[in-house]
């Protein structure tokens, strides 16, 4: 037997015969996932082909799958809405500011709670736990945020929702599990201070669950919409998400928008609500999800580290 010939028998995947058994659970199991994933991408595609189809394809009912009497006038007409401008502009600024401020606060918690050495962390622990149990309530709340002086301000939706205790868990497990005491106390042997030690070595070896908070967060911020309601009264402070409620739930849209049309426009397009409204929903949804790409092959590591061990 030749060198090349032992090196493709190696190399050569092994083919396992399953059992009748198997077959029949195996076949359940992706039959099940199939129709899973038709119900969950349907919904998506049909907004989607809906956005591009006509008013008039669309208010008969026409669309199906694909588009019909394809148009982008519905994204033409909403991108000439000015809100639309006004809450991209200010969901960025929640998401983004948001996001970094809830990362900074869970990693800290996170890391003083991973430590064994930390007085009281059984404590410490317990009542951040106590947290997800019960709250002061919507009132309280409300009556917080306004003795503060964060009510109709940008902070009332950034300093409030600080810290999730289970992404602050997920984030202490990964760091008890994966970074080791030992690695501390060599550290600081070598002279390595608590605060080099964070921000030289630690992080830098957490960027799977990182990843994952990160992507928990700015999704929260981005798809926000309660607390903007309900502390914010300047329209020029509302999210996208609060604009989209407005159009989606309370059916408005405002002269600003229907001035942006020709009466003959109005006339000639039937259903042309409906079709802001797919729209509308496209335009809200698309850009975060090109997050997902950039971090998919940290998501998987950073949950089942982070939830299944300890």
């Amino acid at each position: 037997m030749t060198a090349r010939t032992e090196k493709k028998m190696l190399a050569a995947p092994t083919k396992v015969k399953l059992s009748t058994s198997d077959r029949i659970y195996y076949t359940i199991v992706y039959t099940l996932i199939f129709f899973l994933t038709v119900i969950v991408i349907y919904p998506l595609i049909f907004v989607l082909s809906s956005s591009f189809s006509s008013g008039q394809a669309v208010t008969n009912g026409r669309v199906v799958l694909f588009p019909v009497e394809p148009s982008v006038m519905s994204y033409q007409k909403v991108f000439e809405y000015r809100v639309v401008w006004t809450g991209y502009r200010n969901t960025l600024m929640y998401t983004v500011a948001g996001t970094l401020w809830n990362i900074a606060m869970t990693v800290c918690a996170a890391y003083a709670l991973s430590r064994p050495t930390l007085p009281g962390r059984g404590w410490l622990t317990f009542l951040f736990a106590f947290t997800t149990l019960f709250s002061g309530g919507l009132i309280p709340s409300f009556l917080l945020i306004r003795d503060l002086n964060m009510y109709n301000t940008p902070w009332a939706l950034i300093v409030p929702g600080a810290i999730s205790v289970y992404n602050m868990v997920i984030t202490r497990t990964f760091f008890q599990n994966t970074i080791p005491h030992e690695l501390n106390e060599a550290a600081v042997v070598d002279g390595c201070s608590d605060f080099r030690f964070f921000f030289a070595i630690l992080l830098p070896l957490s960027k799977a669950v990182l990843a994952v908070i990160t992507l928990y967060y700015a999704v929260g911020h981005w798809n926000s919409y309660f607390p903007a309601m309900l502390y914010l009264n300047s329209r020029s402070l509302w999210p996208l998400q609060l604009f989209l409620r407005e159009i989606l739930i309370q059916n408005q849209f405002s002269t600003e928008m229907l001035s942006t049309m020709t009466d003959e426009e109005i006339l000639r397009l039937q259903g042309m609500s409906d079709l802001l409204k797919f729209a509308f929903i496209v335009v809200a949804t698309v850009p975060i999800l090109f997050v997902y790409p950039f971090i998919q092959k940290y998501f998987t590591k950073g949950v089942m580290i982070g939830s299944l061990k300890g």
